[in-house]
């Protein structure tokens, strides 16, 4: 009782002196400091001014991930990341004209090494091994013009820090911050490895990719677990494949299908940027332009047409591993431009956001059967219909399959059961402070102002949707609750244990057979 009595208390406090920040972090307030223009060529440009230090941070979000790749090029997305940091026909070589020769030497001898490694009848192995050899050759010829990680030097050399990227399933994002006097120098460095991408160190580099998908995936079970789970739960759309690749596609794509890649989606129109710092927009602007403005304009890339159907019978991965157990419960809710998204963002909260949460405090406070719980409202993403999923880490003497009955008590209550005031009062002041935590710096504004811009064509709805979420109702949860969480709509996987005795009497089992 004493540390609700606390909370009624201290949550009235809390929300004035949030409301006195946020005054300073509302709409108006940032639409005086930010400026958006559409280029010609399509590519859209926010540039915000944040005059606290002499730095700027920006964000280049391309609207591609895995879920634009199909099968046969899965991996293809995240493979092109890692090419944008190799330069380009002028940044990471020492004779371009005879490193294009090169190169397309290059793919030709890999093309005919694939068609003869993948033919269902007839392969030649001697023959297969001759053009192995030639492919090596040829790569090893296109090395010597090589200047490697020259990029990210002339970067770091110049003041830049953080230079990084990922790739997830939605989108792809390049980031890092300089000094505000190298605004020009960003805009070139950045513009022309867009504008001129080179597929240098191509077959090293995906090597690189593959050690990543055997470290992460295929030597980890919980990584194990989270493809099969997603492969369950998403039976056509992309969402069900693993954003760094099936392992066949990773021994398989070329550079000539990341050059495909490149053109059809890295177009103006389908990428945004953000620069956030000590500069003026009227100055920053022509800049920005001048150098992205370089980029041919060609056409958007279609939406996405595969959606997910229904879901209409429970869906169950088990795996017996040498390992910790692990437990997840998932359901699919719709995108996040649904009415109800910010009711999913709550329920999110609810169920899995830090100590106070509801799985936390009943699966690992009080009935001590979990080391850790909680989950996320929108994995793997949110661009497209995602899932609603709850985890548990087993703790010592209890099993994966015995989370499921404490998860489905905690969404049982809350279809029948009203959330208390006070209980939903502290979440949305949760959220405020979540906005307001990640625009602390500029790199992190440049993060949350390019989703907001991408995904909704306007920043604006960064601050909107605290809005909505302020709006969500007890009533608004049982809603919601009760269609999302139900028997059909369910996917479930769980790690179970193996022990090492019971391999080991397989073993000597099958040395007896």
């Amino acid at each position: 009782m004493r540390s609700v009595k606390f909370r009624l208390l201290t949550i009235p406090l809390f929300i004035f002196f949030l409301a006195s920040i946020i005054q300073a972090q509302d709409v108006s307030s940032f639409e005086k400091r930010i400026a958006v223009k559409k280029l010609p060529n399509g590519l859209t440009v926010l540039v915000m001014e944040r005059p606290e230090a002499p730095v700027f941070s920006f964000f280049t979000h391309v609207n591609a991930g895995a879920a634009q790749e199909v099968i046969g090029i899965t991996g293809l997305a995240h493979m092109f990341e890692h090419m944008a940091f190799k330069g380009t026909d002028k940044i990471g070589t020492t004779n371009y004209p005879a490193e294009k020769v090169a190169l397309e030497k290059v793919e030709k001898a890999y093309a005919a090494y694939l068609a003869e490694n993948l033919k269902e009848v007839g392969r030649d192995p001697q023959k297969i091994a001759a053009l192995e050899k030639a492919w090596q050759d040829a790569i090893e010829a296109a090395q010597q013009y090589v200047i490697p990680n020259q990029f990210g030097e002339i970067v770091e050399s110049e003041g830049g820090v953080g230079l990084n990227a990922f790739t997830d399933w939605d989108e792809t994002g390049y980031f890092y911050s300089f000094p505000e006097n190298r605004l020009e120098l960003w805009a070139y460095l950045e513009s022309e490895r867009f504008l001129h991408p080179v597929m240098r160190e191509f077959y090293k580099e995906r090597d690189v990719v593959y050690e990543e998908r055997r470290l992460r995936t295929d030597s980890s079970p919980q990584g194990r677990l989270d493809e099969q789970f997603l492969g369950a739960a998403y039976k056509a759309h992309p969402y069900g494949r693993p954003v760094v690749g099936f392992p066949s596609d990773l021994k398989a794509f070329s550079a000539t299908d990341a050059g495909n890649f490149y053109k059809k989606y890295y177009v103006p129109a389908n990428i945004t940027v953000v620069v956030v710092g000590d500069l003026k927009a009227s100055e920053a602007m022509p800049v920005i332009e001048k150098y992205f403005g370089r980029l041919p304009k060609g056409p958007a890339p279609e939406p996405l047409r595969t959606r997910e159907p229904d879901q209409n019978s429970l869906r169950q991965v088990i795996l017996r591993e040498r390992s910790q157990p692990f437990y997840y419960d998932g359901y699919h809710p719709p995108d996040l431009h649904d009415p109800d998204s910010a009711v999913y963002d709550v329920l999110g909260d609810l169920l899995s956001k830090g100590r106070t949460s509801r799985l936390y405090r009943s699966m690992v406070r009080d009935k001590q059967m979990a080391l850790s719980a909680g989950g996320d409202s929108s994995y793997p993403g949110n661009k497209y219909p995602s899932l609603f999923f709850c985890f548990a880490i087993p703790a010592q003497g209890h099993t994966a399959a015995e989370m499921a009955a404490p998860i489905h008590e905690e969404l049982e209550k809350l279809k029948t059961q009203d959330v208390s005031e006070a209980e939903l009062q502290s979440i949305k002041t949760r959220a405020k402070a979540d906005l307001i935590r990640g625009l602390a710096d500029n790199q992190g504004l440049a993060l949350q102002l390019g989703f907001a811009q991408a995904l909704y064509g306007d920043w604006r709805e960064l601050f909107r949707q605290i809005d909505r979420i302020d709006k969500v109702t007890a009533a608004d949860i049982r809603r919601v609750a009760a269609k999302t969480f139900v028997e059909e709509n369910r996917s479930v996987a769980m790690l179970e244990t193996k022990a090492a005795d019971d391999q080991s009497a397989k073993q000597t089992k099958g040395d007896q057979q």
